[in-house]
C-alpha cells in the first residue's frame, strides 16, 4: 500500500469555511480527515501540500513513524501551522489504516471505554447574533431571547451548554471579544462594571430558559488578563458553573486564577502536543483540559490525555468545525478513559449534514458513537462543491 495523491477540499460554511484532506492510496483506500485555517491559521494548507508531497509513494500504515518524521522536518518550528499541517495528514492516515482493517480508528486505541457521548450545546445564543439567517433560526437580539434559547437547549435534550459574553446595551447587540481584537476592550483587556453586569445578565438568562438542572459553560476565551479572569471568575461563583473557560499561555497565572476561585478551570485548547500540555499540568492549572485534535492529531491527543490522567485531570475535545471533526473527536472522547464531556456546535449551516455520507446521530443530549470503519463517514465531494469557499 502506498500513498498516490493528497487533496485538499474546501467549501463555505456561512461565516467561514470548512477545509478537508483527502489522501488517496494506490489501490484506491481513501482517508479523510477535517482542519480549519479560518480562525488564526491562514496559509495552513499550503504547510498541508509542502509536507504532503514528502509523503507520496510511501506506506500510509506506520502513523507512527511518519509522525515522528514529519516533527522532524519541522523541529526548528515548532507548534502553530506546522502542528496542525501533521495533524491533519496524520488523522487520514489512521482513516486509511483503520479501512484497510475494516475497523472503526478507535479500535486502533485499545477499542471503546464507552459508546454514547455526552454533549454540551456550544456557542449557544452566539451565532444567532448575526447568522440566525443563513441558518434559519431565530435570532437572538435581548435577554429574553437568550432565556428562550435556554428553553429550547433543554427541550430538545441536552443537559449542558456553553456560551460567551453578550452585550445588549448598544445599537446592535454584540460579542464581547477583544482578546480576538474585535471591538473595543483591546489591547488593555480590562473588564469593567459593564462587563461583568453583562456576564451576569446573559447567565442569569439562561438559567431561568434553561432550568436549574441545565450545566452551564462560560467561555471568556483570551478576553482579559489575570486580574480580569479573577474578577469574572469571583463574579460567576454563584451561578455554580460546570467549567470557567479561560484561554492563557501562563500556567502559573492560570493555576493562581484555579487556586482563588471555587469554579472548575477549563484551558489548553490552544496548545500543542504534550510538549505544551505539561507546564500546565505540573502547575496544576486546570481541572478540565480542552484538547483539540485537529489540531494537535488523535494520535497526540490520546497521549496528551493519558499524560492528563496521571494528575488526575480530566479532558474534553476543542470542536467547533464540522461533522467530519466531530466524528474524529468521538473516536478521542470513546478512547479515553479520563473523557468529561464533549464540545458540539448545533447551530450551523443548513447543508452541514450533506457534506458526509453519515451525519453524527444524536440522542438525548448524547452521541451515539460511530461503528463503521474508519471515522464512519466520508466527505460528499459533490456536496462540497456544492457550495464553494468563501473567498
Amino acid at each position: 500500500m502506498r500513498i498516490a495523491r493528497i487533496d485538499d477540499l474546501h467549501c463555505d460554511a456561512g461565516w467561514r469555511n470548512f477545509s478537508f484532506l483527502k489522501v488517496t492510496t494506490a489501490d484506491g483506500i481513501v482517508g479523510w480527515s477535517e482542519y480549519n485555517e479560518s480562525y488564526g491559521s491562514k496559509g495552513l494548507t499550503a504547510v498541508i501540500r509542502a509536507l504532503g508531497e514528502t509523503l507520496i509513494g510511501q506506506d500510509p500504515r506506520p502513523t507512527e513513524r511518519i509522525g515522528a518524521w514529519l516533527y522532524a522536518m519541522t523541529r526548528q518550528a515548532p507548534g502553530g501551522i506546522n502542528s496542525q499541517a501533521i495533524a491533519a495528514i496524520e488523522n487520514a492516515l489512521l482513516d486509511i489504516k483503520a479501512k484497510a482493517l475494516g475497523i472503526p480508528v478507535y479500535a486502533l486505541l485499545g477499542g471503546p471505554v464507552r459508546d454514547r457521548l455526552p454533549l454540551y450545546w456550544s456557542h449557544c445564543g452566539s451565532y444567532r447574533l448575526h447568522h440566525s439567517a443563513i441558518m434559519g433560526v431565530a435570532p437572538v437580539r435581548s435577554l429574553d431571547d437568550l432565556a428562550r434559547l435556554g428553553a429550547e437547549v433543554a427541550a430538545r435534550g441536552f443537559t449542558a451548554l456553553k456560551t460567551n459574553i453578550f452585550l445588549f446595551d448598544e445599537a446592535e447587540p454584540r460579542l464581547y471579544m477583544p482578546g480576538f481584537a474585535r471591538g473595543g476592550g483591546q489591547p488593555a483587556l480590562n473588564p469593567d462594571r459593564r462587563i461583568l453586569a453583562a456576564i451576569a445578565d446573559g447567565l442569569t438568562a439562561l438559567r431561568q430558559g434553561a432550568g436549574a438542572a441545565m450545566g452551564l459553560h462560560l467561555d471568556l476565551n483570551f478576553n482579559f488578563k489575570t486580574e480580569g479572569y479573577l474578577k469574572v471568575a469571583r463574579a460567576v461563583e454563584k451561578f455554580d458553573l460546570s467549567w470557567l473557560e479561560i484561554d492563557s499561555f501562563d500556567p502559573s497565572a492560570l493555576a493562581h486564577i484555579r487556586r482563588a476561585s471555587r469554579n472548575a478551570i477549563a484551558s489548553c485548547e490552544s496548545l500543542f502536543g504534550r510538549r505544551g500540555f505539561r507546564p500546565f499540568l505540573e502547575a496544576g492549572a486546570v481541572d478540565v483540559a480542552i484538547v483539540d485534535v485537529p489540531w494537535n492529531g488523535l494520535a497526540e491527543a490520546v497521549k496528551i490525555a493519558a499524560m492528563a490522567d496521571t494528575y488526575e485531570v480530566n479532558v474534553a475535545p476543542h470542536n467547533f468545525y464540522g461533522h467530519l471533526s466531530t466524528l474524529m473527536s468521538a473516536h478521542f472522547c470513546a478512547a479515553v478513559p479520563n473523557f468529561r464531556i464533549m464540545e458540539i456546535d448545533i447551530d450551523d449551516v443548513p447543508w452541514k449534514d450533506d457534506l458526509v455520507t453519515i451525519p453524527p446521530v444524536i440522542e438525548n443530549g448524547a452521541l451515539r458513537l460511530p461503528s463503521g470503519p474508519g471515522w464512519g463517514a466520508d466527505i460528499d465531494e459533490a456536496a462540497v462543491r456544492a457550495h464553494p469557499p468563501r473567498g
